[in-house]
């Protein structure tokens, strides 16, 4: 094998892209991940780095493009690290996820199910109904360059809602005319470390500083200039975060002016949620990717449903119209007050939500006797912790619906699932994160040890349905 050197140039052909979006080619077998490489491209690629096993390039001249390339479309790509696939159709975009999805179940799961498929985003820009600006330590508002802590200013971003971007600029403007020091990682110095803001459906906006002591200068004159900007702005929130941490948020919180929370709706509900309350960033594909797990989970009003990651009880309150009872779980005290609030405020009367970690709650409910013949799962990004998929086998539900914002660790844990017990059986993509490699799945997962789902046949792995089991097994019933 030949030996691989920084700067060298070589002409090769892309085959696919990585979970963080770069193309893929291979040198007499070693794995090049390429900057801007496009699949089935033949490109002149100059050699970056070089590691024992692979290496990174990028592309320097294109010899047969992609009918998939387009030119980007924001002037900050690609150095804010946001997007991935700003160079590539959207349609691209989409069967790379598709194809992401289904390698990683079949790879790290060995789950041999396809990606049935992928539901497209109807609005690939402006999107986001949170936003979290990270501001440099000279005052600037923006968004870090990929695998760095250096902030790209960017106050036009793309993907935000222009509300999100109005506030970022009106807090830049009062730093820098008033003089205010914003933080520094390095020393630990300074106040303003993000700039958070939601958005809800009409418009609203709730806005939380984050910084770095309990009270910035002159706060009068930062929220007339935040309402100015953001006439809608419903509320403005100081969080103190004084640790040295990658968290965004500090654990205290305090009114500036208006309220604390910002009530928006989905999936037919209202929703009041807090500052550090989970709740999916694209509300219409949010409203599709739960209406996907209502029917993986198969509800017919007569079931008894665990929620184990509710958040703000989204989840939970949309499948409560479908069962008889609906059980949340969350971590977060403030996610489970606004549950709480959300059932009130929507008149549902058959959810109940308990404070406390997913697994320590699985745990104690099944301990308790608790029977349900749905679970549902939402965890973050890191996945499942491994003594929750005992806990919930060991309640013994007929369908487990796995819904995941990272395709590596839900395979990981559909692999553990199945030496529960719990065989993947249908599975679905979302694009909830257009322009960015992120992608939402939703994954079904079946008992087989259920006498209404399915038994496994000696020595070959295939399912053979039985009685019901089709009702949640086949796409087309």
């Amino acid at each position: 094998m030949a030996e691989l050197q920084k700067n060298q140039l070589h002409t090769l052909t892309m085959d696919g892209y990585t979970a963080e979006g770069l193309g893929v080619a291979r040198i007499e077998g070693r794995v090049v991940f390429v900057h801007g490489g496009v699949r089935g491209e033949v490109c002149s690629v100059r050699i970056l780095k070089v590691l024992k096993n692979m290496a990174f390039g990028r592309v320097e001249e294109i010899f047969q493009p992609s009918p998939a390339r387009r030119e980007p479309d924001c002037p900050h790509y690609p150095a804010c690290g946001g997007c991935a696939f700003r160079h590539i159709s959207y349609e691209e975009e989409l069967e790379a996820k598709r194809q992401r999805v289904e390698d990683a179940l079949r790879r790290i799961g060995g789950a041999e199910i396809g990606v049935e498929e992928i539901l497209p985003c109807a609005q690939i820009d402006g999107y986001r109904n949170k936003s979290q600006f990270p501001v440099s330590p000279e005052g600037r508002a923006g968004f870090y360059r990929a695998r760095s802590h250096d902030v790209i200013p960017a106050l036009d971003c793309r993907l935000q809602a222009p509300q999100a971007n109005w506030a970022a600029a009106a807090v830049e403007a009062y730093l820098r005319d008033l003089n205010v020091p914003a933080y520094d990682e390095r020393t630990g110095e300074g106040l303003l470390r993000h700039i958070y803001v939601r958005t809800n459906r009409e418009g609203q906006s709730l806005v939380c500083l984050v910084v770095n002591d309990g009270r910035l200068p002159r706060e009068a004159e930062l929220v007339r200039r935040i309402r100015a900007a953001c006439p809608d702005v419903s509320g403005i929130v100081l969080s103190r975060n004084d640790r040295d941490t990658n968290v965004i948020l500090g654990d205290s919180f305090r009114i500036l002016w208006g309220a604390d929370t910002l009530t928006d709706s989905l999936c037919g509900l209202r929703f009041q949620l807090s500052v550090p309350s989970f709740y999916q960033v694209n509300r219409d594909q949010a409203e599709r990717l739960y209406g996907k797990a209502i029917e993986f989970a198969g509800l017919t009003g007569r079931e008894t449903v665990l929620d184990l990651y509710c958040g703000a009880g989204t989840i939970s309150l949309a499948m409560a119209r479908h069962a008889v009872r609906v059980i949340g779980a969350e971590i977060v005290p403030e996610a489970i007050e606004n549950a709480w609030e959300n059932a009130r405020l929507n008149g549902v009367g058959n959810a109940e939500f308990f404070l406390g970690n997913a697994g320590t709650v699985a745990k104690k409910l099944a301990a308790d006797c608790l029977r349900p013949d749905v679970v549902v799962v939402d965890p973050p990004r890191k996945g499942l912790e491994a003594e929750i998929i005992p806990a919930i086998a060991a309640m013994g539900p007929e369908r487990v619906v796995y819904v995941s914002c990272d395709p590596g660790t839900l395979a990981r844990d559909v692999k553990r699932f199945q030496e529960a017990g719990y065989v993947p059986a249908r599975a679905a993509a979302v694009d909830m994160f257009p322009r960015t490699a992120h992608v939402e799945t939703c994954i079904l997962l079946c008992s087989c040890e259920s006498t209404a789902v399915f038994q496994l046949s000696c020595g070959t792995g295939k399912c053979f349905l039985t009685g019901s089991a089709r009702r949640f097994l086949s796409p087309k019933s």
